[in-house]
């Protein structure tokens, strides 16, 4: 598991980086900032995202204010079926950052995606270090996922997902997948990713010619959904938080 490491005061990265890194705001965010004259950098106003800034310089100034790190933040939502993953929408449809109006929680961003389609466990955090270590696709923790599929598979297309599919040229297989339960028609599956490329499980079971008709994640690493109501949030406890980067 990735563990967090002290950042080196040394290297210097774009002014708009150091931003988002100290959790301030969203890279793009303080691009559009810099761009716009509200940043200051050791007094004088700096118009380039890219200007080179160390980590830890302390002569920063947004609208002439100086720069304090907030508080870090880590949370957990359930995000319901039919929210985009994204802070603003160029077709206007309704996102996961509607589940927090009104929280004051300043800016957070998802560590990870669930698509449009799909519903379940989603953190967040303005903690730019832990939320790589979550999303490293080598040493992140496991995502476990209940689908509902439209028919019911046997034994040997289980053993495929486990093994490999091809999908669209790619080699796609989970770490481990098993039937749950089974209807007359319908089944839900639980299936568990080490590495979740886009739309991985839709791809895979479409490629075995499986529809899936609903798709909940319901816990990632040692950290499960429970009992946490649709659109509802908790923060994270301390113990949870070092657990998922490796620190537990």
């Amino acid at each position: 598991m990735c563990a967090l490491r002290r950042t080196p005061a040394t290297p210097r990265h774009g002014l708009a980086r150091v931003l988002s890194k100290r959790g301030v705001c969203s890279r793009t965010e303080a691009a559009a900032w810099i761009r716009a004259g509200r940043v200051m950098l050791d007094g004088r106003v700096v118009r380039d995202p890219e200007h080179p800034t160390a980590l830890d310089a302390a002569a920063i100034l947004v609208d002439g204010q100086s720069l304090a790190a907030p508080a870090r933040r880590y949370l957990m939502l359930n995000k319901p079926r039919g929210l985009v993953t994204t802070a603003a929408d160029e077709r206007g449809r309704a996102t996961v950052y509607r589940c927090f109006d009104g929280a004051g929680l300043g800016w957070i961003a998802p560590v990870g995606r669930l698509d449009k389609a799909s519903e379940g466990l989603l953190l967040f955090s303005n903690d730019p270090a832990w939320a790589a270590c979550i999303t490293d696709p080598d040493t992140g923790p496991e995502k476990t996922y209940h689908v509902q599929v439209d028919a019911i598979p046997g034994p040997a297309l289980l053993s495929a997902l486990t093994d490999g599919i091809d999908a669209g040229g790619e080699r796609l297989r989970a770490r481990s997948a098993t039937l749950l339960r089974q209807g007359d028609r319908h089944a839900w599956l639980e299936i568990v990713l080490e590495e979740g490329r886009n739309r991985q499980i839709r791809r895979m079971l479409e490629a075995a010619d499986l529809a899936v008709l609903r798709l909940v994640r319901v816990a990632i690493g040692g950290i499960a959904l429970g009992a946490l109501a649709k659109g509802a949030w908790r923060e994270l406890e301390a113990e949870e938080i070092a657990a998922l980067s490796g620190r537990g």
